[in-house]
Formats: C-alpha cells, structure tokens, sequence
C-alpha cells in the first residue's frame, strides 16, 4: 500500500490518521520484538492503518495464532482485508469493540500492538480507550505503542506517559530510540503482572 494513499487519508482526516506517512520497517520490527509477537497466540493491532506494522507482524505471526486489526477508516480496513486474507480487520473504534463477541471466556491478547495518534487524542479518549483495552491484555501480555522522539517531552506527551505509568498491575518500560524513522520514534511497553 502506498504512501501517497496514507498521506491522502492524513489529508482527509488528520485526527484520525496521525501522521503524514507510514511507520518505517524499524519502528516496526522494534514494537513486534517487544511485544514478542513470534510467539503469540494471539494479537491485537489497534490503528494498522495502511499496514506498515501489519506487515512485520505478518512476517513473524505463527500460523496457528489468531490476529485482529481494528481501524477507523474504512479504505484502510477495505485494503486491509484484500491484502491479509487470512487476518480478520475491523471498523470500529477501540474504545468501543465488543472484545466479547472475539474471544473466549478468559482468553486475552498476548500481545497488543498500537499505532493510535495518542497525543492527537484528548486526555478523557486516551483513559477510555486504556480502559478498555488494556484489561484484556493475557498475564505477562504486553501493549506497545511508540511515541515521537522529542515530542514525548512536549505537555501531551508527558501526559500520556504518566497515563501508562497509572496502569493498574501493568509495569511500563521504554526502548531504545529508532533513528530509521521519520521522525525518530521509540516504543513504550506495558506489560501486565503474570498473577
């Protein structure tokens, strides 16, 4: 998928799609390693976009593990589904999926996989969304997300780091900068106690 497509929807509705263009190879693989997908069974991607990071998770995913993607917009999801067949993706806000109707009784994700505009959100969004998709991280899960190198020191971004850091039962820890992004990114990782 290209990039001219990306930056035609970061026209269309900015809010929504976050950035001008798709997350790099780097930033990807950096997020997939820590969220240790190769060895998931399950995962959740929230915001794949044009599927920059998909792509990477693909490449890793073992073939018996489940994979749902949820986005906004829907030629992002329409490509999507062309392009991963065996992936199942969905129009819907995460705030407000029904993680229910997707997994069993005690079943979480193993790894969750953001590429949301965070600091694009305000701060009562941000919480419901954690809120709700945070819990059904599986013990020991991680959800990674990755934050602009810079900008994390601007109000918006101390913000949404003191929010991770609020989350009950989680530890937050952070990765090195990817430099091979633009801009320069690194990944936030929280993961939930194994009790």
């Amino acid at each position: 998928m290209s990039a001219a497509t990306f930056a035609r929807e970061f026209l269309r509705n900015w809010k929504d799609t976050g950035a001008i263009v798709p997350s790099s190879r780097a930033l990807a693989h950096r997020m997939i390693e820590a969220a240790n997908v190769p060895h998931a069974r399950r995962v959740l991607e929230l915001g794949p976009g044009t599927g920059a990071i998909t792509e990477v998770i693909h490449d890793c995913l073992p073939s018996s593990a489940q994979f749902l993607g949820l986005d906004l917009n829907e030629v992002f999801v329409r490509q999507l589904q062309r392009r991963f067949p065996n992936h199942e993706f969905v129009c819907s806000a995460a705030q407000s999926f029904d993680f229910d109707s997707w997994l069993n009784h005690g079943e979480g994700f193993d790894a969750i996989v953001s590429g949301l505009p965070w600091t694009a959100f305000p701060q009562a969004l941000q919480i419901d969304i954690l809120h709700h998709v945070l819990p059904r991280l599986a013990p020991g899960g991680c959800f990674v997300t990755f934050a602009y190198w810079g900008l994390h020191l601007l109000p918006g971004g101390r913000h949404f780091r003191e929010l991770l850091q609020r989350q009950e039962g989680t530890t937050l820890r952070m990765t090195s900068v990817v430099w091979r992004n633009t801009p320069p990114a690194f990944v936030y990782v929280v993961q939930r106690s194994r009790q």
